[in-house]
C-alpha cells in the first residue's frame, strides 16, 4: 500500500534534509574539537548559519511531508539554542551570574547534541519529528 501523500517526499529534498543535519553536526564537531564552545560554534558557526539559511529557503517545498517536521525542528533548534546563548551572556556579565551562566551554556550544549541527534536518526528511519495527535 502507497504512503499517503503527505508523508512522500523528493529524494532531494530528503538529501537537503540530511545536509542540514550534516552541517549542524560539524558546528558541533567544530565546538567539541577546538577552542571554540559548543554552543557558540552552533549558533555562530558558518556551517550553522548555512545550514539554517537552507532551512528557510527549502521550508515551502517541504510543506506536507514528514520533512516539514524536521525542518520545524531543526529551526527551533537553532533558534531556541540561540535565546539561551543570550540568556547566558546577559548573566555571565554578573559576578553572581557566571555560575548560572555556565551551567546554561553546558546544558544547552547538550541539548543541541541530544536534538541534532534525535533528528536525523528520525530522518534516517523516515520518521516525522513529531507524533501525530
Amino acid at each position: 500500500m502507497p504512503e499517503p501523500p503527505q508523508f512522500t517526499a523528493e529524494a532531494s529534498l530528503v538529501n537537503t534534509t540530511h545536509l542540514i543535519y550534516a552541517l549542524h553536526a560539524l558546528s558541533l564537531l567544530i565546538g567539541i574539537t577546538t577552542a571554540a564552545t559548543i554552543i557558540g560554534a552552533f549558533v555562530f558557526g558558518v556551517p550553522s548559519i548555512i545550514a539554517i539559511v537552507i532551512n528557510y529557503l527549502k521550508k515551502e517545498e517541504a510543506r506536507g511531508t514528514y520533512l516539514e517536521s524536521h525542518f520545524r525542528w531543526q529551526i527551533r533548534t537553532f533558534w531556541f539554542a540561540v535565546l539561551w546563548c543570550l540568556l547566558g551572556t546577559m548573566l555571565i556579565v554578573t559576578f553572581i551570574g557566571i555560575p548560572l551562566a555556565l551551567a546554561i551554556f553546558f546544558a544547552t550544549g547538550i541539548w543541541v547534541i541530544y536534538r541534532i541527534a534525535r533528528g536525523w536518526l528520525a530522518l534516517r528511519d523516515r520518521r516525522p519529528m513529531y507524533a501525530a495527535v
